[in-house]
């Protein structure tokens, strides 16, 4: 996937441009004299013109129009209004014009990042499997999520079983696991209901939840005795692989995702998990009226990840019928928004809806009244799952410092008319629809 872009034509043309007095429209600086010689190419930056820049940090101003990104050793070393943000000598200057640019996709939960036996139910929580271990880089999966803009995902294991094991924290466009990784563990999967009831012999939603608790209790007492050892209160605990997950959890080094829909499921997680357990957990599907439980999600600070999008059930994830009303069709987007809640995002639960296609969950959402102004789609779509999952130090907006994953794109990503004309990761461009033509 690696693309090798030739400049030396635009160099050339923009020295001769600049020699004639005219303002060269795509080139890096005029050719600098042997006394300021250009640095070699792995060590030259990039400089990113853009129409519009949707910056969406989780604070402050959204966007910055004729917007200059700098880019250099995979970061974003500085952005700002062109008028106001000099580029350095021999950087490559790409001039998208009237094109936008946004931070790359995030979708958290997603099973396309490798093979699919990640839904071993040996018993009904199984919180010590991992599934890093089946991680296939650049399969056909990944390779369309990056032409579909979407750069990090969250590769989870099955709803099979209550608890299905680790997930890992990927990004997309790269050739190596090592490249690829953000975070091992990347959440605990979590499943309360919808899908465990089948395992072996039929477990009603009592047992899970009884079963769910009783592994978490016995998760945080393992925890707590190794946080006592570590501060030298206590003898070194004894190894417990299924329990090393808690231990991550216990400190906030991750999260549990939960696959839970309905109010009285997303209500038993918020009970059990958030306010009991105090562990850090967010909903994730979170359908049909599982909206309801919005002002509690929102009091215990719980972010919703929802979706995706049904392709069978007519009231489906993303549509609801609205209650005493039969004729209205809402959104579940919206039914959490109309409750007062901020911190919604959205997945697809890949290869349920593909992963090329998160960007029209939101846009899904805007059809059946989620509110698309100040820029909340493309916010559920990048800096929110970011927020959520922990990893906004790295990605999910453009800011100075973060990882250059950037999409260069026509317009506002929940358009479905919108198309992706480039991706960057790590600053490197990894898919570019001229020469990276679908062939799979």
């Amino acid at each position: 996937m690696r693309l090798l872009t030739d400049t030396t034509s635009k160099l050339l043309a923009g020295a001769c441009a600049i020699a004639l007095g005219v303002a060269p429209s795509f080139a890096s600086e005029a050719e600098p004299s042997a006394a300021t010689a250009e640095p070699p190419a792995a060590d030259r930056g990039m400089a990113i013109k853009a129409r519009k820049a949707l910056t969406v940090p989780l604070e402050g101003e959204q966007y910055i129009d004729n917007a200059v990104v700098l880019v250099k050793d995979g970061k974003i070393e500085a952005i700002g209004p062109a008028a106001d943000t000099a580029i350095p000598l021999g950087y490559e200057v790409v001039d998208l014009g009237d094109q936008w640019i946004m931070p790359g996709m995030i979708d958290l939960h997603s099973h396309i990042a490798g093979t699919f036996d990640i839904n071993d139910t040996v018993y009904l929580t199984n919180p010590g499997l991992r599934a890093h271990a089946s991680v296939i880089p650049e399969n056909s999966s990944l390779r369309r999520a990056v032409a579909g803009g979407v750069t990090s995902i969250l590769f989870i294991p099955g709803s099979g079983s209550n608890m299905g094991g680790w997930g890992v924290l990927l990004k997309t466009g790269h050739d190596h696991y090592e490249e690829m990784l953000i975070r091992n563990p990347g959440s605990l999967k979590l499943a309360q209901a919808g899908n465990p009831e089948g395992f072996l012999f039929g477990v009603g939603r009592s047992f899970m939840n009884w079963n769910t608790r009783n592994t978490f209790q016995r998760g945080v007492a393992y925890a707590k005795r190794w946080e006592a050892y570590e501060k030298g209160e206590g003898e070194k605990p004894q190894r417990d692989l299924q329990f090393d997950i808690v231990n991550s959890l216990y400190k906030g080094e991750t999260q549990i995702s939960t696959h839970t829909q309905i109010y009285q499921v997303v209500n038993a997680t918020l009970s059990i998990v958030a306010e009991e357990m105090k562990l850090p957990v967010y909903i994730d599907h979170g359908t049909f009226d599982g909206w309801r439980a919005a002002p509690r999600a929102k009091e215990l600070g719980v972010a919703a990840i929802l979706g995706p999008r049904s392709i069978d059930v007519p009231t489906g994830p993303f549509i609801r019928w609205s209650g005493s009303n039969p004729e209205k069709i809402g959104g579940v987007a919206a039914g959490y928004q109309e409750q007062g809640m901020e911190m919604i995002g959205f997945n697809t639960d890949a290869p349920v809806i593909p992963q090329e296609e998160l960007s029209l969950q939101a846009a899904m959402g805007v059809r059946y009244g989620f509110k698309w102004d100040k820029l909340q789609t493309v916010r559920g779509l990048t800096i929110i799952p970011a927020v959520t999952a922990g990893i906004a130090d790295r990605v999910g907006s453009l800011e100075v410092g973060k990882d250059a994953d950037i999409l260069f794109i026509t317009g506002d990503p929940a358009d479905p008319r919108t198309s992706i004309e480039g991706v960057l990761i790590d600053g490197e461009k990894v898919y570019d629809p001229i020469e990276n033509r679908r062939r799979w």
